[in-house]
Parts: structure tokens; C-alpha cells; sequence
């Protein structure tokens, strides 16, 4: 992790201008704008292309600076550019702690003039998104979606083929996976990325343990709970999941969602990203595919997501350029057409989303209820998700570490967690 306080960095300085975010934003001249971003897979390339093709059409060039290999891969990379001085016009990252140390050294701009001006806390649900972006009663970043991993996919062509009805809920996929393996077919589907497997895990420990024991662990640092039987339950589960999941042999996330889109995996525990997948090869919620919010347990959303920061910048005009774009980002039009095409929910209530497939409407039906909670990365820093993550990869890489070591060695991570 690299740390911004260790750093010899004088500030970059900038004129803000005197006008609103607005005024600004007309009076900016055209210029190219470089974005970075780790959205490279298929349905994320046609989801950020809708941001582009927005962003064309006020004057400015879009200048994409994608990086393969997700967020892991991507963010030390952007760190380093920001720190050493070659900084990009705008990033995405996880809006949560994830930018904490840039904010504290003073290398990002403050949006709070654009927010104000644009009403932001009126239109953005759920409020939690904006308070991720706020740091000492300022704001730092644009949400752009709201995604939740709270979710399973289900291969309706793999049941199909075996034999099997299409389960339900967690436990009727436990009760399936054996018939299906011996159908031919891997029963859930999960690539090598460390993310990965912290995310599946997580999704378990909400669905199996429960909302009040997930809070009391990721957001408390509640490290008895964590060691406790409500998490045993949770790892045990992640035991049996860990021999579901081999035969897998897949690195990148998008690739073990194919696995589920042609029918050679039963499931997949993935965020609501997939679906973006999905819709680019051309299937359809309820026809082709289904999906189990909380694993058809716990039906609640983590109200995560992407959101953009802007490095300052010396140049009036690349400021300017900064703010315009993060007012585009909270428009209606960005923000039907990008989440449409990236299977997450907008983060302004006040859009039309009528065309929406059925597994987007039960995620808006669960927003509508309320039924949100906090994702982990807005309440654990990048170093304890780092730990986590190591843990997660040697845990279920191998069924030599058993669900109790795992769960000890587990609950440390929490008991020193910042």
C-alpha cells in the first residue's frame, strides 16, 4: 500500500474560481481529459463508453486510460502517477476509504462548490454514497452507480442440461451442486482474483450470519463476533463453497460470469456488474439467467460502488474541465445510460427506469425498502481489506487450511483493524 503520509509531497496548488461549478463548466475551454478507470471487461467497456460519448458531446476529448487487471492492479498504479506528479484529470476508485490518504495530503480537489450548486444531498440515495465522498465536512468525489455484491447468478442452461430444477436459495444450491458436478458442470463458478474470494466470503457472512453480525464485524471491529459461531457458520460454509468452486481454472472475474452465461457453471457469487455480461452476450433476466439477491437468504444490498476523483491540478482550466464533468456524471441522461449498460442502480432517485430487466428491479425494490447497508469498503481501510484479501486467496486456493484456522487467523485481521 502506498502511503501518502511517507511521502515527500509538496502540494499542488490551484486558483479556484470564483464562479459556480457551473459557470465554470461553460466558460471552460475544450480540451482532452484523460480518465482512468479498471472497467476493461466487455459490459464494462460498453458501459463507460456511454460517460465518453457524453462527455464528446460537450467539446472535450475523452482520452481513456483504462487498466486491465481490476482494482487491485489499477490503484497503486493511479497512486503513483498522482504522487509523482503526473497526474490524470480524473479516477475512478471505490467511493470509501479508499482515497483517505489523497484527501489528507490536500491532491484532490474539493467538489463541495459543484454539489451545493447541483443539490447533490437532495438527489443522491442512498445518502450513505455521498457520506463516503465527504472528509472533514467536505466532498471529494462524484458517485456515479450504486452496485451491491449482494447477489448469485444462476445458470438457467446448466440446471437444463443436468437435470435439476434451478435452485432457490443457498441451500437448495448446496443440495444441487452434487448432481450437477456429476452432470459435467462446475458448480460455482470463481476466478482467481484475490477480490474475488473476499467478495464471495462476504456475501456468505451477510446472508448466513446475518446483517447485525456483518456490521459488527466490518464496521464495529468486533473481533469475538468475528471468532465467534455466528462466523463459524459463515466459514464452514466457505469450506464447502472452496470444493463447489474447483475446476474453475479461471483468472479474471468476467470470465467465470462466461462460465455461467454458456452453461458451464451452475453459479456465481459476482456483484450486480455481471449483469452487464450478460446483457452484452445477449441474455435475459428470468429466461437465461436468474438471480438470488443475499443468496435468496438475506435479500439486502451493499450500497457500494464506483465513483470519480479529480487530482488538483495548477491549470484554471483543467479545473474547470473537472468540475464540468463531474456535474455531467450526477445528469439523468449519464446516469440511465451508463448504469443501464453496467447492470447497477443510479444513485439519483429521481430517474426514469421503467426499461429495467427484473433482477435490476429487485434491486430497486430492495433500495425502495431500504433494506441497504454499508459496503466494506466504506468501513474498512485498503490495508485490513489487503490482509483480508491475502488470507481469503490462500483459503480458498486450497482445502489444506481448514474453515476454523481461517476463522482465527480471521478474526486477528478484525481484532487490529483500523
Amino acid at each position: 500500500m502506498i502511503s501518502v503520509r511517507e511521502e515527500k509531497i509538496v502540494r499542488l496548488t490551484t486558483s479556484l474560481l470564483g464562479a459556480t461549478a457551473l459557470c465554470a463548466a461553460t466558460s471552460a475551454s475544450a480540451l482532452d481529459f484523460e480518465v482512468t478507470h479498471w472497467w476493461t471487461s466487455g459490459g464494462e467497456a460498453n458501459a463507460v463508453s456511454k460517460i465518453a460519448e457524453a462527455w464528446n458531446a460537450t467539446g472535450n476529448t475523452w482520452v481513456d486510460g483504462a487498466i486491465a487487471g481490476g482494482g487491485d492492479t489499477a490503484r497503486p498504479i493511479m497512486i503513483s502517477r498522482i504522487l509523482g506528479g503526473d497526474p490524470m484529470d480524473a479516477f475512478q476508485f471505490n467511493h470509501g476509504r479508499q482515497a483517505e490518504e489523497l484527501i489528507e495530503a490536500g491532491l484532490l480537489l474539493d467538489l463541495t462548490d459543484v454539489a451545493e450548486e447541483q443539490g447533490w444531498k437532495e438527489k443522491i440515495n442512498p445518502p450513505s454514497l455521498l457520506d463516503a465522498c465527504t472528509y472533514e465536512g467536505r466532498i471529494y468525489c462524484a458517485p456515479i452507480n450504486i452496485h451491491s455484491w449482494q447477489w448469485m447468478w444462476l445458470s438457467r442452461k446448466a440446471y437444463e442440461d443436468a437435470g435439476l430444477p434451478v435452485p432457490t436459495d443457498w441451500d437448495s444450491f448446496i443440495d444441487s451442486a452434487d448432481e450437477l458436478r456429476a452432470a459435467g458442470k462446475v458448480p460455482l463458478a470463481l476466478g482467481g482474483q484475490p477480490w474475488q474470494a473476499t467478495g464471495a466470503f462476504n456475501v456468505m457472512a451477510t446472508a448466513l450470519a446475518g446483517e447485525d453480525a456483518y456490521l459488527a464485524v466490518n464496521r464495529d471491529k468486533d473481533a469475538e463476533v468475528a471468532g465467534g459461531p455466528d462466523y463459524a457458520k459463515v466459514f464452514e460454509a466457505a469450506a464447502v463453497a472452496r470444493d463447489f468452486a474447483m475446476g474453475s481454472n479461471v483468472q479474471d472475474w468476467n470470465q467465470a460470469t462466461n462460465m455461467v452465461i454458456t452453461g458451464q457453471a451452475g453459479a456465481q457469487i459476482m456483484g450486480d456488474w455481471a449483469q452487464g455480461e450478460f446483457a452484452l452476450a445477449g441474455q435475459t433476466a428470468g429466461t437465461d439467467y436468474d438471480c438470488l439477491p443475499g443468496l435468496g437468504e438475506q435479500a439486502v444490498l451493499d450500497a457500494g460502488g464506483d465513483a470519480f476523483f479529480f487530482p488538483v491540478q495548477d491549470d484554471p482550466e483543467v479545473t474547470a474541465a473537472q468540475k464540468q464533468f463531474a456535474a455531467m456524471l450526477l445528469s439523468p441522461e449519464v446516469q440511465v445510460a451508463f448504469n443501464a449498460a453496467k447492470g447497477s442502480l443510479p444513485v439519483r432517485g429521481d430517474v426514469n427506469l421503467e426499461s429495467v430487466n427484473e433482477c435490476t428491479k429487485k434491486g430497486l425494490d430492495l433500495l425502495a425498502a431500504g433494506n441497504v447497508m454499508p459496503a466494506g469498503t466504506t468501513l474498512l481501510s485498503p490495508d485490513t481489506t489487503q490482509q483480508i484479501n491475502d488470507l481469503m486467496t490462500e483459503f480458498w486456493a486450497s482445502d489444506s487450511m481448514s474453515a476454523a484456522d481461517a476463522q482465527a487467523r480471521y478474526a486477528e485481521i478484525i481484532a487490529n483493524a483500523d
